[in-house]
């Protein structure tokens, strides 16, 4: 699969900071060209939001934050890029400009990828001089946690750079989907337009405001359309007879004159002010990062759910997770420094784990120990590949100390050291700190290799002998942890 190591962000607005967040994110480098002076503080508010809402969203750790640097042309960002977003105003002879800075240093095997929400992608690449490369990779705010990316070739775009783009945007957790005829505005943007439309004629016509309208959609079809679109939403509305007896019933309701969908109202100062108007009266309470970070908050939430449930863009977010699991769990067992306890596992304590005080409940000092494990077999030979074939280790005692207290929206690392180790046993101790450095909990815990198969305690293979052998050796070096060895401290 085709990755990013460098990409260029060629305009930091709303779409462009969004690319630069979950580029980022992802620990992917990325140089950026925009005019205003006021750009990187700009960039800089997007990506805490998504380092907030990430910090809820994923349940596995993202690589390492690439590098952002803002350059002073379009030509200097793009030099080294594998992949250059054009995110500039919707105007052709712009894009087409910034393309031909592009092609002034970039390689010619760098993806050119515009975001825009309209324009075809054979228009953009009339004047380059290697359109093969170039296409539209059309994204949704918010870019960081949205994983849809619409991806149209024109008529000179290969086959090959549509594929190879599309890999680069899986591997930053994105679902691209391949429209295969151009058409203006693609698909999911004439959708909206149509709803669009319609909203306009019920608030120009006095029947709805933009707060009802909004309501009909978010306490209804909205919830519907989050996980099913609009195809299986009508089919379930079908019964058991299915899409076609819905269109049999529902059908010719289309032809009544109820809509306006064909026409749009004029957009006269009155119609401006009482759009404008009615939605400060519904939203002005809020300012618009309290707005987005509630986005966000919601999003978040719906998206773990719909992971959980194995369904839409949860599909998405779960093959995300599992593609950051497969990147980290090469091990170089050689290159661990074992003059230490090893660090095995770091978070930010998200908001499902607070209790009624808003610390971090106690379950999740426990999932945190259990994380830490996790590491720890991996790192001497347990990790998937041995599991499937029939062996792991099995947790049959822990101990935990709580000392201090952690918040949500904190930071929390683990280190662990490895007591003792021979044969079938596996002792461990963890060390959970605060992003400050106060030491949190400590946690003991003997795990003991068994076969999944029969459920009874065996010996591991000598890979994972020799690996337990060579840590236990040297972490005997280590000074013992206070605590190590000790039962609940209480005499009855």
């Amino acid at each position: 699969m085709s990755t990013i190591q460098t990409a260029a962000v060629i305009g930091a607005g709303v779409i462009g900071n969004g690319w630069i967040a979950r580029l980022l994110l992802n620990g992917v480098n990325v140089n950026v060209f925009d005019p205003s002076p006021e750009a990187p503080k700009h960039a800089a508010k997007v990506i805490s939001n998504a380092e907030r809402a990430y910090a809820n969203l994923l349940s596995v750790a993202l690589p390492h934050k690439g590098q952002l640097s803002f350059k002073s042309s379009v030509a200097e960002a793009s030099a080294n890029a594998d992949i250059i977003i054009e995110a500039v105003p919707e105007r052709l002879d712009i894009k087409q400009s910034v393309y031909l800075e592009i092609e002034s240093s970039a390689s010619t095997e760098a993806i050119i990828a515009s975001s825009t929400s309209g324009i075809l992608p054979t228009e953009l690449q009339v004047e380059l001089e290697h359109p093969e490369r170039m296409m539209v990779a059309h994204p949704f705010n918010p870019v960081y946690l949205l994983p849809l990316a619409e991806m149209v070739g024109g008529e000179k775009t290969s086959a090959a750079a549509i594929e190879k783009a599309s890999d680069m945007l899986e591997s930053i957790g994105m679902f691209p989907l391949h429209i295969k005829k151009e058409i203006p505005a693609f698909i999911a943007d004439r959708l909206l337009e149509s709803v669009w439309r319609e909203a306009l004629w019920l608030v120009n016509d006095g029947i709805a405001t933009t707060e009802e309208i909004d309501d009909a959609i978010r306490y209804g079809f909205g919830l519907r359309w989050a996980q099913m679109g609009l195809f299986e939403t009508y089919r379930l509305a079908g019964g058991e007879a299915g899409m076609r007896h819905f269109i049999s019933q529902f059908g010719p309701c289309l032809e009544w004159p109820w809509t306006h969908l064909m026409d749009v109202p004029e957009f006269t100062e009155e119609l401006v002010d009482k759009v404008s108007n009615q939605s400060d009266e519904q939203s002005g309470a809020h300012s618009i990062r309290a707005l987005e970070q509630k986005r966000d908050d919601n999003l978040v939430d719906i998206l773990k759910v719909l992971k959980d449930n194995r369904w839409g863009a949860g599909n998405t977010l779960q093959t995300f997770e599992e593609r950051l699991t497969e990147n980290t769990a090469e091990i170089n067992f050689e290159a661990l420094d074992l003059n230490q306890p090893i660090e095995t596992y770091t978070t930010i304590v998200p908001q499902k784990w607070a209790d009624y005080n808003g610390h971090m409940n106690e379950t999740h000092y426990l999932e945190c120990f259990s994380n830490a494990a996790d590491k720890i077999m991996a790192i001497v030979g347990v990790d998937k590949k041995y599991i499937a074939k029939g062996n792991s280790f099995f947790t049959v005692e822990t101990h935990i100390r709580h000392l201090d207290e952690v918040l949500v929206g904190e930071g929390v690392r683990v280190s662990t050291q490895v007591i003792s180790g021979g044969g079938k046993k596996l002792q461990v101790f963890h060390f959970l700190y605060h992003q400050d450095g106060r030491l949190l909990a400590t946690g003991e815990q003997m795990l003991i290799h068994v076969n999944l198969e029969s459920r009874a305690a065996c010996n591991p293979n000598e890979l994972v002998i020799d690996r337990i052998a060579a840590v236990s050796s040297a972490h005997q070096n280590l000074v013992a942890p206070d605590g190590v060895g000790r039962a609940v401290a209480q005499k009855l």
